[in-house]
């Protein structure tokens, strides 16, 4: 029962000013769901796979969404996204790439691995509010999210 489970955002995201930044921003724009940040590709998969620091954490505790950056430590984005598709748990979670690259490469890979959006980080503050408010009003307000597919797993 999706309705009875508490829901958050999982902020994968290395840059501690863009991490302040996307939450400061998703305050501002009145979304109250929590964020989860892992600071590299690692700690994303262990928050993700309950492995790790993370082994025990409650799994009914699901994103409603991943904000995925793609240049991290440890482990990059596109393997984090490579590895959530892997995952019949996770296989249909809404990953969002949110990225400051602007290879066209990172584009077009991160949608061949399943990636629901492709979005580059604005450089500007205002521009950068703006682009994660309305992500969070689509992704968390609008988008109907599947289940998690804890059956087939």
């Amino acid at each position: 029962m999706r309705d009875s489970k508490r829901m958050v955002i999982l902020l994968v995201e290395d840059d501690r000013d863009d991490e302040d930044l996307t939450i400061r921003s998703l305050q501002r724009a009145n979304v109250l769901n929590e964020v989860v940040v892992a600071r590299d590709g690692v700690e994303a998969l262990d928050w993700l796979e309950s492995t790790g620091r993370f082994a025990g954490r409650d799994r009914d505790v699901e994103p409603q969404v991943v904000l995925l950056d793609l240049k991290l430590p440890r482990v990059d984005g596109i393997e984090v996204l490579r590895r959530i598709r892997a995952d019949p748990r996770t296989k249909r979670l809404p990953v969002v790439v949110l990225t400051s690259s602007r290879e066209e490469k990172d584009v077009v890979e991160s949608y061949r691995l399943g990636a629901n959006s492709f979005v580059q980080k604005p450089v500007n503050f205002t521009a950068f509010e703006e682009a994660v408010r309305q992500l969070g009003l689509y992704w968390l307000l609008l988008n109907v999210r599947p289940p998690m597919a804890r059956e087939e797993g």
